[in-house]
């Protein structure tokens, strides 16, 4: 039968405290866990293994006894398997819980399968919690300002989750238990709902304020007047001063988005002027223009 150094399994040192000894059974456990693994026959092997290992030195007794004669490849094949009388322990349930998850070389040296210290862990095995899920969500820019909801299936069970306004790019909106299944008694994981805020062909978002590009005629530029300005609450009419140039910033207060914990509170939408010049004349206003040219020359 095939040898196994349980320390080596898991990566510690012979003289590794129960600390570390829990830590990295719980970093290997995750990375193998089946369910992160789905139909990898390797992963679920190295499974087996990491709780085996786990099994024997997270428990003093049986460590104890591992040392004293498992942990000693010369001795154990100078001494030749046998099944020593080191007490009662029995097989525990569930998918990976059973006797057959364990080795020939556990079985011969604890004579069964693996203990059941009850209150600590369930069958044996350390509880652990399961795997969180990202998923993204894609939503737009009007939705992040007005909130929106999106229905996520898992498995059979379907959930409507609200949006709330004022969500940033990245955020992750929490739905505790939704994950994978817990291992050994563990709690589910959690879903996180990775948002995605779509480019907006006319407002960029920075934090909480927008900006945009304010497209005026010239000679409301120069005279003054009204426009409208575009907002996600809808248009807005405002004055723009006489002798406004081209590149000048209009702040508008409370036209940006919502502040996410605090949806009664708004940021600033700033408008940049882009003053239009007309590219066809017509004769008459190209004489009106030379006009004022040399009017302007003179003075």
């Amino acid at each position: 039968m095939e040898y196994q150094d349980y320390y080596k399994t898991l990566g510690v040192n012979r003289n590794a405290d129960e600390k570390e000894i829990k830590k990295a059974y719980r970093d290997l456990a995750r990375k193998h866990h089946p369910d992160k693994n789905p139909g990898n026959k390797e992963a679920e092997t190295k499974f087996k293994q990491i709780n085996e290992a786990y099994e024997v030195l997270s428990d003093p007794d049986k460590r104890k006894k591992y040392d004293l004669l498992g942990s000693n490849p010369q001795r154990w094949q100078q001494a030749g398997p046998q099944t020593a009388d080191w007490g009662e322990y029995t097989s525990g349930g569930g998918e990976y819980g059973s006797a057959d998850s364990f080795s020939e070389f556990f079985s011969t040296i604890f004579g069964g399968g693996f203990g059941n210290r009850a209150g600590t862990r369930e069958s044996g095995r350390a509880p652990i919690k399961g795997q969180d899920i990202e998923q993204p969500i894609e939503i737009t820019l009007e939705e992040a300002y007005h909130g929106a909801e999106r229905v996520v299936t898992r498995g059979d069970k379907k959930r409507t989750i609200r949006i709330p306004r004022g969500v940033k790019d990245g955020k992750k909106i929490k739905i505790t238990g939704e994950g994978y299944a817990g291992y050994a008694g563990g709690i589910p994981g959690d879903l996180y709902l990775v948002i995605n805020v779509r480019p907006h062909p006319q407002f960029e978002r920075r934090e909480d304020d927008l900006y945009t590009d304010l497209k005026i005629d010239l000679f409301t530029a120069v005279l003054g007047g009204e426009v409208v300005v575009p907002t996600l609450a809808g248009d807005v009419r405002i004055k723009v001063q006489p002798g406004t140039s081209s590149g000048k910033t209009i702040r508008l207060n409370g036209r940006g988005m919502p502040k996410l914990r605090h949806t009664d509170e708004f940021g600033d939408l700033f408008a940049k002027v882009l003053v239009q010049v007309p590219t066809t004349l017509t004769d008459e206003e190209r004489q009106l223009f030379e006009r004022l040219a040399a009017i302007r020359t003179n003075h």
